[in-house]
């Protein structure tokens, strides 16, 4: 996908907020095409189609992108 914008989540501040333990926590992205959002999570073991992914994130980050995005 192309150009992605960070809306929520991401990168922790310090070592501190690192609850992943990685630096780059579970995101939420906008993307270039209309209604459409990226979600940088955790994997789930879950069967799914072919070119899909099902991911855990949390809650507080979501509720973080609608509020960015105007829903809440």
């Amino acid at each position: 996908m192309d150009e992605l914008r960070r809306i929520a989540g991401g990168p922790c501040k310090n070592g501190d907020d690192d609850k992943c333990g990685n630096g780059d926590c579970p995101t939420v992205y906008a993307t270039p095409k209309p209604g459409m959002l990226a979600i940088q999570g955790y994997d789930v073991a879950h069967p799914v189609p072919d070119g899909e992914s099902v991911v855990v994130i949390p809650e507080e980050i979501l509720k973080e992108a609608a509020r960015v995005r105007g829903w809440l």
